[in-house]
């Protein structure tokens, strides 16, 4: 069993202006990159309370929403209605279990600093991708650990962008790009996060 890091946070997670601001302006830059079409079927990796996958959801026919949270994926559950997109909602671990499901597009928002294995994580979602699917990930850069002031199962303080996209760049990926999209401002500091994208 997985410790749901977000069991006390889920019920107002999607409160926070700066949390909500950011996954805006993730949205916003995901979509200009015009990687949608309205046809499409893709996955959020780390759905969360599903901030990203709403702001996505005109622009596709479905989303499948991933994560590990019990709690966050009820606060998910209860948007269901609200949506402008198919949504199905799966409840696992990706690094540890498999999905045979084909996606044309996976998108994440501030997740991957929480996985151990990123290398073996950009290979999983090449491989749950059809031809010419795409990623659009974005995540911190490099910062100094005072992110997060609660565990929350942190492996990555941040990332290096130029490691960052070679381990996408070795697990198949083409076409790859890498720009800072957003800037959270927080007590503790301030902080850039970057939007990677690329092409399988």
């Amino acid at each position: 069993m997985n410790n749901d890091f977000f069991a006390e946070k889920a019920a107002d997670y999607d409160t926070l202006k700066s949390r909500t601001d950011n996954v805006d302006a993730i949205a916003l830059g995901i979509i200009k990159s015009n990687v949608f079409e309205k046809h499409m079927h893709i996955m959020e990796f780390g759905s969360g309370t599903g901030l990203l996958l709403s702001n996505v959801a005109p622009h596709v026919a479905k989303i499948t929403a991933v994560d590990i949270s019990p709690s966050m994926n009820s606060m998910l559950i209860s948007k269901k209605n609200l949506l402008e997109c198919k949504l199905e909602i799966l409840e696992i671990d990706i690094t540890k279990q498999a999905i045979t499901e084909k996606f044309d597009g996976i998108i994440s928002s501030m997740t991957i600093h929480h996985i151990e294995d990123v290398a073996a994580l950009f290979r999983t979602f090449y491989n749950l991708l059809n031809t010419n699917g795409f990623i659009a990930i974005a995540d911190l850069d490099t910062e100094d650990g005072s992110f997060h002031t609660t565990d929350t199962g942190v492996h990555h303080f941040g990332f290096n962008r130029d490691e960052f996209i070679a381990k996408a760049k070795a697990a198949g990926f083409n076409n790859l790009t890498i720009d800072t999209v957003s800037l959270i401002e927080k007590p503790t500091g301030n902080y850039s996060v970057f939007l990677l994208t690329g092409r399988k």
